[in-house]
Formats: C-alpha cells, structure tokens, sequence
C-alpha cells in the first residue's frame, strides 16, 4: 500500500480538526452568553461563541415578522439555519411591548385595518395557527420556533411607532423626541426582557436602534441608555445588553473618553453596536480611488467604533448589506471593503437583512426587498454568490478556546473564497472556506510560508499573467495600497505584480498592480485579498 505523504497526512488531520469544529461551533449556543475581553463567549465554558446574524425585520405597520404570508414559519427559520446563520437579530416596535391596543390586537385584526387581504389569506394557508393570535404572542411564537431550530435571537427595539425606519425627523430618533418618552421606553425593555427570561435561545437585546435627530447629545445618551441598559439586565440577567450609537449608529467616537457606569459587571454582559453602509458614504466611492477610500473609510470606522476592539470591548457590525442585484458599483465596492474589515477583525456581525419583500412598506405593498437575501416569494435564495460571501465569516477564526498555534487564512472579499493549494498541481486555487484547509504564516522575511507543508514550501510568482504555485520560500509579498488589500510582490525588473484571480475564477495568478493610481472609474476587487490572523479550534 503507498504510504501517504507528510503533508497529505497533516491535511487528513486538520480535516479531522476542521470536522470536529463544524460540528461543535457551527450549533447556537443553549444557555447565557457572555464577554471575555473582546469576545463573545458561552457563559458556561468560556469558549468563544461567534453571533452570525441576519436580521429579520418585525417592527414596521403590521408587526409581524415579513414573510408569514408567502411561506411557513419553520421553513423560513430552517433556510436561515440552513444558510449557516446562528442568529436572528429581530426587531420590534416599542409599542409591541407597552400599548395593549397593539399588542392584544390580532395578527388578522392588523393586517384588515391595513387592507392586506391578499397577505392574511396568504398567512391562511401558511401559517393558519398564528393569523387569530395577538401580536405579542405570534412575535412569540416567531423565536420559539427560532429556538426549536437552533437560532440564537438578538432582541432590537428598532423604533416606537410601528413602521419603516429611520428618518431624522420621523419622531422616533432620541430621547424625549414625539414617540420616544424615556420612562415608556424603559418600561417597555423591561417588558419585553422578562417575557423572554427563561427563552435561552434569546442571547441579547438591542436597547434601540440607529439614535438620531436634532435632539442627540452625549449627555442624554449616557443618561438614557445607562438606566435602560440597568433595567434590561434586572429584568433578565441572561442576556447580552447591547447599546448603540449616536448618527444612525455610526459613531461611538464619545466613549474614548467616557466610560459607561453601571451597577452590573461590566465586563461580563454589555456589548456595542455600530452600522456601516456604502450609502452613507455615497459620494466618495463615486469619485475617488476604491484603495484610498477604502482605507480612508476604515480609518474613519476605527476612530468612530472599531477602537473599541483595540481597547478589549466586545463590538458587533449589527446592520451592512447591498443591493444584491449587483448593479450598483460604489456599493459593490464598500461591501468587499467592509468584509475584508469584518473578516481581518473576526467580528460578530448580522446582516440587513432576511425579507426578499415586505407587507408593507412607506405605503407600497409587497415591497420588493432588494437588499434581502430571500427571494421575493420567499421560497429560496436571491443570490448565492452574496451568500457565499457571508458564508465566509460566518466561523470563528480565533478567540478563547482550545486552539492549536495560529496561522493566517488569505481570503479573497470578492468570492468569499480563500487561497489554498491543489495537491496535484501545488498551484494556488481557490477553494470554499468551509474546505479549505491551507494554514499559512507571513515570515519575518515577508514570505507566505505553507504551514502544512514538511517541506516549508512557500507561495512563489511566476511573472506577469502567471499562475502563482508553491516553491522554494523566495518571493517576498508585502501589503500595497491604502486599502492593505493588494498583496504584492516586486519582480527582478523592479515591476510590482499583485495576487489576482485568474480569468476561470478560480486560479490565483499575478499581474501588474491596479488601481493605484487617482482614477474612480478602476476596480481593484479582483486584487483584493486579506490576510487574516486565525488558529484551529479543537
């Protein structure tokens, strides 16, 4: 029989390894979670529990969760686990918890009221048990059906007055705005936090969506959200108590400063929040240079929220997405960007968001949800290239728990692939993350070592339009470009090549570096590539 080779043999067991992980990590955790450090960890054991979200959006007109009308509750939270998301992060209008008109009303009594006669026979036949239930008990049903499916849920008072957010000016913005009293407010995510103690699947709570307005001032946030992060963990010590920032969530910049002061251990249930959208940033990535945008925004991302991952607070991206229709270049490219900040983080995150369309949205019915990941009839996937993306942070790449020595993933934002090795041809290819089993180190001597091979191979370049493979440890490779996303390396004739995926879209190769230069109109995302800093869990 011929013998397997050392580096086939060090493949079968980190495999092994790998399989074990999935099997362990890829379940929702069935107890209080908590935070060590910056990590969100099983309050039990200790080991890292990574949140992998979508968000699912229950707080517009009719509040209920979207979808019901177009197919069956289980089979919506079993694609959502099916598409490898461990949790829900699902809204609710406050008034669902502190007015009974709405909260006793039917789910058929609020969808009448608002003329959605095609949506309450679609319910009908798909969902018949919940059409007579008030509201408060079908959002109820809606996570214990999550919890029968091992989806953690992330409660998210996103606004007071059921309907679509957020506007500056829509009276649901900041403290003491029309629809936002402090006290009612603080009743309700008392409410709504001991009605779900003992439901171990709900993880944590959101205390409010996107703060905003001509009202907003640090001196109110911390008043506010102090004593609603103080009412929450009475109410319901389990859960995570999340608390987000000021201009729609974008900016957390006031913390360097001022700490939160609470009664409970700081350091074991509060978490921050923080949203990030090619929208918001419109303008630059239509008229600048896609690396020196994306570097500039990161920087701005860093001082705004992301310093609180350096300072050891745990940080999730709550709220990103995009057209998923593929059509819109400067969003294309601030989501390649964004995940390659997610993936060099290793950040909780949750996506916006599930719905391929609403009931009823800004007064159009059957809205068509074009940042969704569901269809619009809800029976399968928009997009599976997007999906995939996703796919690729979904795992933990390190934090606490029994790990074997750390190594370096290189991902590829634009797939959502990463860089491994075909055996036969020891070319570089790329491979879906969940099989791609390739560890490699970045040497003091700027080499890209393969870390599973006996022979210390290490990843060489071949010349322009070549296929990259492995071979002595020569080519040095070095980060290029305000985005750090080009990975170069500099040829004898003094030319720099960049990694790039091959015309087939699955080789890797190298070619000159693109987009370099001052022109918004060049797209460097086939050249961008992120070395992520990981470990093998066991």
């Amino acid at each position: 029989m011929k013998q397997p080779s050392p580096r086939s043999t060090g493949l079968l067991v980190l495999l092994l390894l790998l399989c074990l992980f999935f099997a362990d990590h890829a379940a929702a955790a069935t107890g209080p979670l908590g935070t060590a450090s910056r990590w969100i960890v099983d309050d039990k054991t200790g080991v890292r529990v990574k949140l992998a979200c979508v968000n699912w959006p229950s707080h517009l007109k009719p509040v209920l969760a979207e979808g019901l009308s177009k197919s069956p509750l289980d089979r919506i939270s079993k694609m959502i686990r099916s598409m490898g998301f461990n949790c829900v992060r699902l809204t609710w209008p406050l008034f669902l918890a502190t007015d009974k008109s709405v909260s006793s009303r039917t789910v058929r009594e609020s969808f009448d009221g608002l003329g959605l006669h095609d949506a309450i026979a679609g319910i009908q036949a798909n969902n018949p048990k919940l059409l007579d239930l008030p509201l408060i008990q079908a959002f109820v049903a809606v996570v214990e059906n999550l919890a029968a499916n091992d989806v953690m849920v992330i409660l998210d008072n996103h606004i007071s007055t059921p309907g679509w957010c957020c506007h500056g000016n829509d009276g649901n913005g900041f403290f003491w705005d029309k629809y936002f009293h402090p006290d009612l407010w603080i009743q309700g995510l008392t409410n709504m936090a001991a009605l779900f103690k003992g439901h171990t699947n709900v993880v944590g709570m959101s205390l409010r969506n996107e703060l905003r307005g001509g009202r907003e001032n640090v001196d109110d946030w911390y008043k506010y959200m102090q004593l609603g992060a103080e009412a929450v963990h009475a109410a319901n010590g389990d859960v995570l108590v999340i608390l987000s920032g000021l201009k729609f969530d974008s900016d957390l910049s006031f913390l360097v400063d001022r700490e939160v002061n609470i009664s409970f251990p700081f350091a074991n249930k509060l978490v921050f929040e923080f949203h990030w959208y090619g929208f918001n940033d419109d303008s630059e990535w239509a008229n600048g240079n896609a690396n020196d945008v994306c570097g500039r925004i990161v920087r701005r991302i860093i001082m705004q929220a992301g310093f609180l991952l350096e300072r050891n607070f745990p940080l999730i991206l709550s709220e990103f997405g995009l057209d998923l229709r593929g059509t819109n270049t400067n969003e294309n490219r601030y989501f390649s960007c964004a995940l390659a900040y997610a993936a060099a983080n290793d950040m909780d995150w949750a996506f916006w968001a599930l719905p391929g369309s609403y009931y009823l949205r800004s007064g159009i019915v059957d809205h068509d949800e074009t940042y969704g990941l569901m269809s619009f009839d809800w029976s399968g996937i928009k997009s599976q290239p997007h999906l995939t993306r996703l796919q690729s942070i979904q795992k933990p790449f390190r934090g606490p728990g029994p790990m074997l020595p750390g190594h370096i993933t290189i991902l590829h934002p634009l797939s959502g692939l990463c860089v491994s090795v075909n055996d036969s041809s020891q070319l570089l290819v790329l491979s879906d993350v969940g099989r791609c089993v390739d560890r490699w180190t970045y040497t003091r001597n700027q080499t890209l070592s393969l870390n599973n091979d006996s022979s210390s191979s290490c990843m060489a370049a071949g010349g322009e339009g070549k296929e990259v493979r492995l071979a002595e440890c020569q080519t040095r490779w070095t980060p290029l470009s305000d985005s750090q996303l080009h990975v170069s390396t500099k040829m004898e004739d003094g030319t720099s090549l960049c990694l790039e995926v091959g015309g087939d879209g699955r080789t890797v190769v190298t070619n000159p570096c693109r987009c370099l230069s001052s022109d918004s109109s060049c797209d460097p995302q086939g050249q961008w590539f992120v070395l992520v800093n990981a470990g093998d869990w066991v």
